[in-house]
């Protein structure tokens, strides 16, 4: 009698524990679930990508004065637009992305030419 029990009581907790992991299965591939975890994985690849770019252009800044130094440049000239003679409306305003489209340079227009 015992012998029975315990059987029935060990597949119906059996029973319990896989219909419980094949419904958490079959949520986490819900359509829902997917975009949320493909959007999280973009997300840390753009964040591995930001990185990367920020390592690369400070090695190419290191590289750049190691350059500047061997060639003894060290300075910026006297008349180049970043340098220092030049008065502040005469150098170049640094844009950013939203600047560029706001520039004096007009998109191509096809209907121009004809």
């Amino acid at each position: 009698m015992f012998r029975r029990a315990f059987w029935f009581t060990t597949g119906a907790a059996a029973g319990v524990w896989a219909t419980a992991k094949v419904q958490r299965k079959l949520r986490s591939l819900a359509p829902d679930a997917l975009a949320v975890r493909a959007a999280g994985k973009a997300v840390e690849g753009g964040h591995r990508l930001k990185d990367f770019a920020l390592d690369v252009r400070a090695g190419m800044a290191q590289r750049e004065s190691e350059l500047n130094s061997a060639l003894g440049i060290d300075a910026p000239l006297p008349d180049h637009p970043a340098g220092p003679g030049l008065p502040a409306q005469a150098r170049r305003p640094q844009l950013g992305p939203a600047e560029h489209s706001q520039g004096p340079y007009r998109p191509y227009d096809r209907d121009e030419d004809h």
